[in-house]
């Protein structure tokens, strides 16, 4: 059985049932309930993963390790891991030109962590509505939850070979987010791994991150040097940036299932201008106060000041590069 709302017993299916509505209600694209037990493959993976070093110098991705792999350590006596995501897909397109950067379409508009999050609050207030006595902790992407692995779990979509999850509306263009909670739910099945024998990703991705199927090397991904690394990048790497100032989508722009793309319905998620399309030497030249106020309440404060103008720069002297004769 649920919880109690007065003196109403909700069923585990009404619970679902009401829970599954008022997230569509709230924006959610998708939305999938898992077993909370402990994930035993994908945590024999992440350990796999972290001694390979492939986290490269991401430390925190290797503490609690336990809470990672089992959300009752999280939530005790969790029963159920309410699973969303949000389609962010908008129709515009990374633009060609030599003298302009590129951002990664995650970051064009505000923070999903911020607006991700506002709805998932929402959620979880429903919840507690429902069931005011229910133990609950939600996640975005911001604690020790396998995000992926859980969205897999409830039938969100697959984890592609480029371990992204895959849906069938939306292509892999979606934010992730949970609810652990101790209510028992009817939990959905995951659904096939569509990847089939396609090698797009690997195939197009410009340092090799992605030379093992389903396995991301940080140490060559773009995204991470872009956005996580600090300090200086190595001329062997940078040299393949191309015109990546702030993450990369060169193995979504490739997948195709991502032809089943579609706009967003999330006015938040609307391209900032100067997001999709900025001048180079502007980035490079930005002051710390236009960064904080160019990009606030947007995901782009994640690579800091430093690290955005050092991008920049290594862009720039990549065009150089080619450009001399």
């Amino acid at each position: 059985m649920g919880g109690e709302t007065g003196t109403i017993t909700h069923t585990a299916q009404q619970l679902t049932d009401a829970i599954k509505r008022k997230a569509r209600e709230l924006g959610f694209t998708n939305i999938g309930i898992a077993r909370a037990e402990e994930l035993t493959e994908e945590g024999e993976r992440l350990r796999e993963w972290l001694l390979r070093g492939f986290h490269a110098t991401m430390k925190w991705m290797a503490h609690n390790v336990e809470k990672r792999i089992d959300p009752r350590t999280i939530v005790p006596g969790a029963r159920s891991v309410v699973c969303v995501a949000m389609n962010y897909y908008t129709n515009v397109a990374h633009p060609d030109d030599p003298e302009v950067g590129k951002i990664s379409r995650y970051a064009w508009g505000d923070d999903y962590h911020i607006i991700i999050t506002e709805h998932l609050e929402r959620l979880q207030e429903a919840v507690r509505e429902l069931a005011p006595s229910a133990r609950t902790n939600l996640y975005v992407d911001t604690g020790p939850m396998m995000d992926k692995a859980w969205a897999a779990r409830a039938g969100i979509g697959w984890l592609g070979k480029h371990t992204n999850i895959i849906t069938t509306d939306f292509g892999s263009w979606v934010f992730l987010g949970e609810i652990i909670t101790d209510l028992a739910l009817v939990y959905d099945d995951p659904v096939a791994d569509h990847c089939g024998t396609c090698r797009a990703c690997i195939d197009a991705c410009p340092t090799g991150a992605l030379d093992e199927p389903y396995v991301l090397d940080s140490t060559k991904c773009i995204s991470y040097w872009t956005i996580e690394h600090r300090g200086e990048i190595p001329a062997s790497l940078a040299a393949r940036f191309e015109h990546w100032v702030y993450g990369c989508d060169v193995c979504q722009d490739v997948c195709p299932w991502n032809r089943f793309q579609q706009p967003a319905q999330e006015e938040a998620f609307t391209p900032r201008p100067w997001n999709v399309a900025p001048r180079i030497d502007e980035l490079a030249s930005l002051s710390k106060e236009e960064f904080q106020a160019r990009f606030r309440r947007s995901p782009i404060k994640r690579t800091k000041h430093e690290g955005l103008t050092r991008n920049a720069r290594v862009v720039m002297e990549n065009s150089n590069r080619v450009e001399r004769p």
